[in-house]
């Protein structure tokens, strides 16, 4: 499903490109650019599934799956770049506008609306989390083939040249929105910063009613993809706390209140060994 509707998207996409550049309209440039978001969207949500499928191995012992998080910011930057000219060719057609030809602008903004409908009527009934983003994509992207019909139509009754530019930096505030979006959450994954709705001090708290656990440090939790969450921590426990079912209650915690599947907990009895390490650096040094 997702693999048809990316070819979809990802072909007519190709379409839009030649009919903008044949009838010289920047409102269907546009277009094309937000088709290519749509169409990043569906093929990165796409390659997930089908990276899940692949194991860890020696070299990527966390998976594949930051290849997808790669690939967005680079297509997000991409975009930004194609936002920028759209907007310097839109500057020079408001002082001076330019001709276009509104029926091929009409026939291929009309064939872009009945494409989306169809894309979106292909996704919008599955209960994945990742095809139900990339169907919101498509439906944002059903404004663009709106904004490039009313550009056409404008020319075509009433002569007006100002709809193309003017249309144009609308779709182009509607794309640097999507591509904003898409660059900062891909960047905040690849910093490894915490991911958004999980609060570091809710975690330490909830951690710390766990029976037999004394203190929560070196806490740090990131994530592969949005939606892969990875902790670690270290747990001082009660000298006569069992450490196996103290460690299943911490994770049961983080599983069913944090929904944080994939977590590494080092059990801790005395003093932490890294902060040991840490306040005598040289200790090791005077050993040898």
């Amino acid at each position: 499903m997702l693999a048809r509707a990316f070819a979809l998207i990802a072909g007519f996409m190709l379409i839009e490109v030649v009919g903008a550049w044949i009838s010289n309209s920047l409102t269907l440039a546009a277009d094309a650019g937000h088709m290519f978001l749509d169409a990043s969207a569906l093929g990165l949500a796409w390659f997930a599934l089908r990276l899940s499928r692949r194991s860890p191995d020696d070299r990527l012992t966390y998976g594949y799956h930051r290849f997808q998080v790669l690939a967005a910011f680079v297509n997000a930057l991409a975009l930004f770049g194609l936002c920028a000219w759209i907007l310097i060719e839109a500057a020079g057609r408001l002082r001076a506008p330019e001709a276009i030809a509104p029926l091929p602008v009409l026939g291929v903004a009309v064939v872009g609306l009945l494409v989306n409908l169809v894309a979106y009527r292909m996704l919008h009934r599955s209960d994945n989390l990742n095809v139900q983003s990339a169907a919101l994509h498509v439906l944002g992207d059903l404004l663009g083939s709106v904004a490039a019909i009313v550009s056409a139509l404008a020319v075509l009754w009433f002569g007006w040249r100002y709809a193309d530019p003017i249309l144009a930096l609308l779709v182009v505030a509607i794309l640097v929105r999507g591509a904003w979006r898409v660059l900062r959450d891909a960047a905040r994954i690849l910093l490894e910063a915490a991911p958004q709705g999980i609060d570091i001090n809710a975690v330490r708290s909830a951690l710390a009613q766990v029976a037999g656990v004394l203190e929560i440090h070196h806490l740090h939790v990131w994530a592969l993809t949005g939606d892969k969450p990875v902790l670690t921590l270290h747990a001082r426990v009660a000298e006569d706390a069992d450490e196996q079912s103290t460690v299943s209650s911490v994770k049961a915690v983080l599983r069913t209140t944090f929904g944080i599947d994939h977590s590494t907990v080092q059990v801790e009895r005395g003093a932490c060994p890294d902060e040991a390490q840490t306040a005598n650096p040289i200790a090791p040094m005077l050993d040898q």
